[in-house]
């Protein structure tokens, strides 16, 4: 890990242990779930409202994604099969005015490695995910606290298999996603993230010295001048050589004009 990403990662987790330090406060009496068929009631096919799938390597071969609407008193499910190491989710967009959140999932896993990310719900941004889970396991329900900053932000909920360069096989299972907004963050709440903090430390990542992109430039230059000069002196001074044969054609030819 290079040394703007090890900053990063401190900056988050630093922001993290201070948001989750603040005071006590509960969810907003008759909250609404602000998730978007969060129950998968609705869709077509294999297609449910307001969802999408994708994944890092995208076919066939590699993942699989199935969606059960409610049956038999059953509530509606999310399944992502990675048949190979993958980063495989369904994905939900959606803009978030300020305030505090709990983005939650019921899930469980079926055959997942316990080496790489498993099973979890997250931002489509490295570093804000729930828990996860490996192995086979049963239901159990997964989620992250999230403040969102004065000016809104518009954000990707994932139900995923894998992570950011952490690319996993197995089953997970989703159902009962929710997003709810609270009134302040509960005490002991716990992940808990700070998006606008996040996002600002992002923005402002070291990624080199100048001079570093300064010597590469002149490096690059260099190299092309050298290449340049190495070809023009291969080709001066040259001497074309005709074989015997094609004079005393060319001859030939020049006597019957």
């Amino acid at each position: 890990m290079d040394r703007g990403m090890r900053w990063l990662g401190a900056t988050m987790l630093i922001a993290t242990l201070m948001v989750a330090s603040r005071a006590q406060a509960a969810r907003l009496p008759g909250a609404a779930n602000l998730m978007l068929n969060g129950n998968f009631a609705t869709g077509a096919g294999n297609s449910p409202d307001n969802w999408r799938s994708e994944a890092w390597v995208n076919s066939p071969e590699a993942v699989q994604y199935r969606w059960l609407p409610p049956a038999k008193g059953q509530p509606g499910e999310l399944e992502i099969n990675n048949l190979q190491p993958d980063d495989a989710r369904w994905l939900q967009s959606l803009a978030l005015p300020p305030g505090w959140y709990y983005i939650s999932v019921d899930a469980r896993a079926e055959n997942v490695p316990a080496d790489k990310t498993g099973v979890n719900i997250s931002l489509l941004e490295d570093g804000v995910t729930s828990r996860d889970l490996h192995g086979t396991t049963g239901w159990e329900r997964l989620g992250f606290y999230l403040r969102i900053g004065k000016h809104g932000a518009d954000v990707e909920v994932g139900m995923r298999v894998g992570g950011f360069s952490n690319l996993n096989r197995g089953t997970g299972f989703f159902r009962n996603g929710r997003i709810e907004r609270l009134a302040a963050l509960p005490a002991g709440a716990t992940p808990v993230f700070d998006l606008e903090v996040i996002r600002r430390a992002s923005a402002a990542a070291p990624i080199g010295q100048p001079w570093t992109l300064v010597a590469t430039f002149l490096l690059l230059a260099a190299i092309a001048y050298l290449g340049w000069r190495a070809y023009g002196e291969a080709t001066i001074g040259v001497v074309v050589t005709i074989p015997p044969e094609s004079k005393k054609r060319s001859k030939k030819r020049r006597g019957h004009g």
